[in-house]
């Protein structure tokens, strides 16, 4: 049995769950998983000590502290947004057990797409310009300043989320806006609640991230990868990224210390830019306060972030490793989906540099999967299976007449 203390591991569902549990399994921690459902990735994983469905219905104080106390957990994780909100309003320890996630001020800081803008410049970090419409105001000259194409994106999503749902409106991540009545459309969208999402400027470049570990105000740990394929195309999830030499953008990695340290973060962050590589221009998108979903990318590249966070957390030794500059990652399902998009929607000429990327990506000796491992290929099968079985009954229900 491993010396290394326990860990709780709340959200395995996802591809970044399961690299978490994946790294603290492989230095030999027991790794304690909870779900959502019986199928979440994790729990085929031979590096899952115990599975634990989450009870529906109940929050996280009433059935969190019974549960650290029955598999003797010495330390909590945990991935989703909602889950963080919850822990950073409970105790930093629990029936003995650290609870490694951000607390309430620094990951509302994190959440507030304003707020972090705000205090990044004050560290020399470029931001677009952006515009907050609020309730009331005279918005002719706001408008008369903005150059077209625009992004609106929530600058607190977490608190908007609910005003949405109550007057039944889709929740949209980021929308491309390239024309004024798609403007005026969006503000007439959200009248019904009172608040408007954050309007920016469009940056030109390459979406770049910047991972840190900081502790004390320093940074133990660094990384850095840039996105080669979205999911949608338009912007979305990584599905295809490649880890960065070190040895590049130092100064604009000081920087994002310098955010971080100026935030009080502690634990793992990513700093997210647009780069435009022929101005060599950075300018800062969002901080993600959280384990975000490229670290399998990280983790196969020799950094890892969460065995950081718990050896720094618990006092036991970390050094970091050497990156291994070049490796990409890819997230097979929806970089498929990806590719079916644009062979079904794209020009000619786009097709084929889409196929002959997807097929050379797949040659590549340094590629790497989120969820495929050779070491630990239980949770692909599993996720191959759920899809399918997905699929299926979405095909049936389109097919079943209806009465």
């Amino acid at each position: 049995m491993s010396a290394l203390p326990p860990v709780l591991l709340l959200g395995v569902d996802t591809p970044i769950g399961l690299s978490v549990m994946r790294e603290l399994g492989a230095k030999g921690v027991a790794v304690h998983a909870i779900g959502r459902t019986e199928t979440a990735l994790g729990s085929a994983s031979k590096y899952c000590t115990s599975f634990f469905v989450r009870p529906k219905g109940r929050t996280l104080a009433d059935w969190l502290p019974g549960h650290i106390l029955s598999t003797g957990a010495k330390a909590l994780m945990a991935i989703s947004e909602g889950d963080l909100l919850d822990l950073a309003a409970m105790p930093e320890t629990i029936e003995g057990c650290r609870i490694l996630t951000p607390r309430m001020a620094q990951l509302t800081l994190a959440l507030d797409k304003r707020e972090t803008l705000a205090l990044a410049e004050t560290v020399g970090i470029s931001v677009p310009k952006s515009w907050q419409p609020l309730l009331g105001e005279d918005r002719d000259a706001a408008k008369a300043n903005l150059t077209f194409p625009l992004i609106a994106k929530w600058a607190d999503p977490p608190a908007v989320i609910p005003l949405l749902d109550a007057q039944a409106i889709a929740f949209e991540k980021a929308e491309r806006i390239d024309r004024a009545e798609q403007l005026e459309a969006l503000l007439t969208r959200y009248q019904p609640i009172g608040v408007w999402p954050l309007i920016q400027s469009f940056c030109p470049g390459e979406g770049l991230g910047q991972m840190l570990c900081m502790a004390d105000g320093k940074a133990i740990l660094r990384f850095q990868h840039r996105r080669l394929h979205e999911w949608p195309p338009e912007g979305g999830v990584s599905t295809l990224c490649e880890a960065i030499d070190p040895a590049l953008y130092t100064d604009q990695m000081a920087k994002s210390e310098a955010l971080l340290a100026a935030m009080n973060w502690e634990g793992p962050a990513m700093v997210e830019y647009r780069h435009d590589p022929a101005s060599g221009q950075f300018v800062l998108m969002e901080v993600n306060g959280r384990f975000w979903g490229s670290l399998p990318l990280a983790r196969h590249a020799g950094a890892h972030f969460a065995w950081a966070h718990y050896a720094q957390a618990l006092g036991l030794p970390f050094e970091a490793q050497p990156i291994r500059s070049g490796m990409k990652a890819r997230f097979l399902i929806p970089e498929t989906r990806r590719l079916l998009r644009i062979l079904k929607t794209g020009e000619a000429e786009g097709r084929l540099a889409a196929l002959a990327s997807w097929v050379g990506a797949g040659l590549d000796p340094k590629l790497c999967h989120y969820v495929y491992d050779a070491k630990d290929p239980a949770p692909f099968w599993l996720d191959l299976r759920s899809g399918s079985s997905k699929l299926f009954k979405r095909k049936y229900r389109s097919l079943k007449p209806h009465p």
